[in-house]
């Protein structure tokens, strides 16, 4: 006898990529940043207190909140701290979502979105990038209360420009989230259409551009009224005293940060060269990480024989991504062991 409800019961859990435990591996699978995050964080979580541990957070996050207004052009009132931008799927999901009202979201992108849907047991409706990852026209027909487009797109690494992505805010009737977790790698974002419309959501992730993936730090942009809503919804204290501080002092050094993202957009050209040069098919990426296709060599046995020389990247075993990788953006040595395994893996 199971003690869950039937759609918990039936469930299939989101599976995180693999974290080795060993430290003398290459891991280009779950899109960290592989530089440090800025001194500054360093030096704030240095001078910790100890009554900030004993004390609860601000429930909001103000501080947060301030600068991270401040950053985007908007009033603190525009933001929420989230733990994680993973947390502001959850709240969506439970925030717009039930039996009765789906969510929409066009096909292969972040395969939480489908996990999240079936906790809260709400219908989806996939509508199917086409193969050059063009935003579906089908979309604006769904008629969901809660549509999502992930922005730069993953595991495609693909754009989709912010006139396309306004036109569907104007069209749709529900709520558009813009998943923007990797947009600090791409030339633009979406923020500012939170101005123009009173349905969209930003999400934000300090995971990838700010190195603070072990934080589990994320935020959302709107217009005041959904994020009064969200904030309904949200744990009492869904971000902790640390990472607020954290992250604050992460955002605020954007010296530090732009000069990070360029080393990794310099290094995802080079990437992308060279695994073109082996024959694979890469379009161009505009996040932390490229889409390998292979065309003569199994995708799955290319994944294997890289785990067994302790090189980690991302295979998708799902509809249409059989053949290809997800490949994160190291730093130049790491690429490089990649880049040296793959000769010989795909020469054999």
């Amino acid at each position: 006898m199971s003690y869950f409800c039937d759609n918990i019961d039936k469930l299939k859990g989101y599976e995180p990529g693999f974290q080795p435990k060993q430290l003398d591996v290459v891991k280009l699978n779950t899109n960290e940043n592989p530089f440090e995050p800025s001194p500054k964080v360093i030096e704030r979580l240095r001078n910790i207190t100890t009554e900030q541990l004993r004390r609860y957070p601000d429930p909001i996050g103000n501080q947060f909140r301030e600068a991270a207004g401040e950053l985007n052009g908007v009033s603190a009132e525009h933001i929420m701290c989230c733990n994680g931008g993973d947390d502001l799927l959850n709240l969506a999901f439970r925030a717009f979502c039930d039996e009765n009202r789906p969510a929409a979201y066009p096909v292969p992108t972040y395969s939480l979105y489908p996990v999240l849907a079936k906790i809260q047991n709400c219908p989806v409706i996939e509508i199917p990038f086409d193969r050059e990852f063009n935003l579906p026209s089908k979309l604006v027909a769904t008629n969901a209360p809660l549509t999502i487009v992930c922005n730069p797109n993953a595991p495609s690494g693909t754009f989709i420009s912010v006139d396309e992505i306004a036109s569907l805010a104007d069209e749709i009737s529900g709520v558009l989230l813009i998943d923007e977790a990797y947009c600090d790698y791409a030339e633009k974002n979406c923020a500012a259409l939170v101005k123009d419309f009173d349905n969209v959501i930003i999400l934000r992730s300090l995971s990838k551009g700010y190195s603070l993936a072990g934080l589990r730090f994320g935020y959302a942009i709107a217009q005041p009224e959904l994020i009064n809503g969200l904030m309904k919804v949200k744990d009492s204290y869904n971000v902790d005293a640390i990472s607020i501080a954290l992250a604050t002092e992460a955002i605020k050094d954007q010296e530090y940060f732009k000069a990070n993202i360029e080393k990794i957009k310099t290094e995802r050209t080079r990437l992308t060269d060279e695994l073109r040069n082996l024959g694979l098919k890469v379009p161009n990426s505009f996040s932390n990480f490229v889409f390998a296709e292979s065309k003569d060599s199994s995708a799955a046995r290319i994944f294997e024989e890289l785990k067994k020389r302790n090189i980690f990247v991302r295979y998708f075993p799902y509809p249409g991504l059989e053949n290809k990788l997800r490949i994160s953006v190291g730093k130049p040595e790491q690429d490089d062991k990649l880049i040296d395994a793959l000769k010989e893996i795909l020469a054999a």
